[in-house]
């Protein structure tokens, strides 16, 4: 019934207004080499859907491996990749034909995949193996398997390239890897069942969100030392770093609030109720905005940073949960893990007799359990 009312409400405003908006902007408008996709892995599908984004509308369906639960864009491939964790393998999508180029192998129950900022290396943290595979992207073959802590979610790479960032979270500590060594440089105990991780933008800290102790843990990475174990709300589950750096946001699920952190001194300024069990957030890339999906109440909250305050709650499908914004910013994409797909929202400049910064757009369907969201946007190499 709520996802029957959902989208008679998206069908009644994507008519009246959002559609308008697209009807008038052809895709002609667009230089002609100019391409931007969002790729959404759907867990029990075994699918990934492909959206344009210039059209908004689904292009293609591309079947992949067992359960796929993460995906990765190349920044200087056109290639994004999906981790098959039912599957123990990585699919590997050529993004200018949306094709499958090839499957790599890696260990056991791969969750998780980041990209160097160079290109050329992948990394998998394989929570089923208690190591992280790595992948060398140009020869598409596993060049490493690193051995961390038991049950390891996430991996990410520092943006000098220097540090992957690996969160154990059935050993309740980090693992720092030497990308050039391809070893451990240390292991460094924190809180527990680490999930999330943020890297600065001058890599010299990482913050770890601790969903079983309700802390964000504070890691110096020149130091390899932890700096601060700090007090959040119940079960912190994601973070979401502001572009500048300055200040970290810490999605608590089971107190239905944010938490801010401010990075440089490593101390929570305020603490915000934002909705039922906000599960993702991200900001916006001029650092105003921040986006919350709240999985228990079937919304998005909007909070201008700025101000301080939720200045718009607005309408999903069932369950929202990741989340991520167009190049332009202008389209939010939010995937709706229970009833299976993608609703859009648009932000505007408001005309009469609208009201309000922002309008949903369309709802998009995807497969099942959609679980991530990455978006690639790019010039066509043959077009040069």
């Amino acid at each position: 019934m709520r996802k029957l009312l959902v989208t008679i409400i998206a069908v009644a405003v994507a008519s009246a207004l959002g559609w308008w908006y697209f009807h008038q902007r052809n895709i002609a408008d667009f230089d002609p080499a100019y391409r931007e996709y969002a790729y959404i892995s759907n867990g029990k599908s075994d699918t990934v859907s492909v959206i344009d984004l210039r059209t908004v509308r689904l292009v293609r369906t591309l079947r992949v491996g067992q359960n796929p639960t993460g995906l990765a864009a190349n920044r200087r491939r056109n290639e994004v990749y999906v981790v098959n964790t039912g599957s123990a393998n990585v699919t590997v999508i050529d993004a200018e034909r949306n094709s499958i180029v090839t499957t790599i192998g890696v260990h056991g129950a791969p969750y998780f995949i980041d990209v160097s900022s160079d290109g050329k290396s992948a990394y998998v943290a394989n929570s089923g193996s208690a190591d992280v595979s790595v992948i060398d992207l140009g020869k598409r073959k596993v060049a490493a398997n690193i051995h961390v802590g038991n049950a390891p979610g996430l991996t990410r790479v520092s943006p000098d390239g220097k540090t992957v960032v690996v969160s154990n979270r059935g050993s309740d500590s980090v693992s720092l890897i030497d990308a050039e060594k391809l070893a451990v440089r240390t292991t460094v105990p924190i809180c527990h069942e680490p999930t999330d991780i943020a890297i600065l933008p001058d890599s010299s800290k990482a913050f770890v969100a601790c969903s079983g102790s309700a802390q964000v843990a504070s890691i110096d990475l020149r130091s390899d030392k932890l700096l601060a174990l700090l007090d959040v709300g119940k079960t912190p589950v994601s973070l979401a770093l502001k572009p500048d750096g300055g200040e970290l946001m810490v999605c608590n699920f089971d107190s239905d609030s944010i938490s801010i952190i401010e990075t440089t001194t490593d101390e929570v300024s305020a603490s915000y109720l934002i909705g039922t069990h906000p599960s993702h957030g991200v900001v916006s890339n001029d650092n105003s905005r921040l986006y919350v999906s709240n999985f228990g109440s079937n919304s998005v909250a909007v909070y201008d940073i700025d101000y301080g305050k939720v200045i718009a709650s607005l309408p999903t499908g069932d369950a929202p949960d990741v989340l991520a914004l167009s190049q332009s910013q202008n389209n939010l994409l939010v995937l709706d893990s229970k009833s299976g797909d993608i609703t859009v929202i648009q932000k505007r400049k408001p005309r009469k007799p609208e009201t309000g910064d922002y309008g949903l757009l369309t709802l998009i369907p995807a497969g099942e359990q959609p679980n991530d969201v990455v978006v690639k946007a790019f010039m066509l190499r043959s077009a040069h």
